[in-house]
């Protein structure tokens, strides 16, 4: 599991950087709950190939599109977290920069992660385990 912690880990670190880049690129075009979702989607996507392929070893295309889709229910989860963060933020902020949207996110991220690689390992990729 150590190994497992560590390549998602990097993974994640990778896609972290991605999201807030995606976010910060987009949020002036279409506002922070938007823009949160796009990135979240996208990195998301390439989260779940980059973990089904080197955290879980999973190679095979069997089973791919439904990993992907049970993703999606990873990403809806993660959703919730982090646009429920900027939704509280707002609410108590108003006047919010985009500095303090990106903390937001960042900080409510990593209660996303947590949960993310839970499901990751418990539910979607769970196989991986008993090889």
């Amino acid at each position: 599991m150590v190994r497992q912690l560590l390549r998602f880990t990097g993974v994640g670190v990778v896609c972290t950087v991605s999201s807030l880049a995606l976010y910060a690129f987009l949020r002036p075009w279409i506002g922070p709950q938007p823009a949160n979702a796009a990135a979240l989607i996208i990195t998301s996507l390439m989260n779940t190939a980059l973990n089904r392929r080197l955290t879980f070893k999973i190679t095979e295309r069997h089973r791919m599109k439904r990993d992907h889709l049970n993703g999606l229910i990873v990403i809806a989860v993660a959703l919730l977290i982090t646009g429920g963060s900027l939704g509280i933020l707002h609410w108590i902020n108003p006047d919010a920069t985009v500095a303090d949207e990106l903390w937001t996110t960042t900080l409510s991220g990593f209660l996303a992660t947590a949960v993310r690689f839970t499901m990751l390992r418990h539910w979607i990729f769970r196989r991986a385990r008993h090889r």
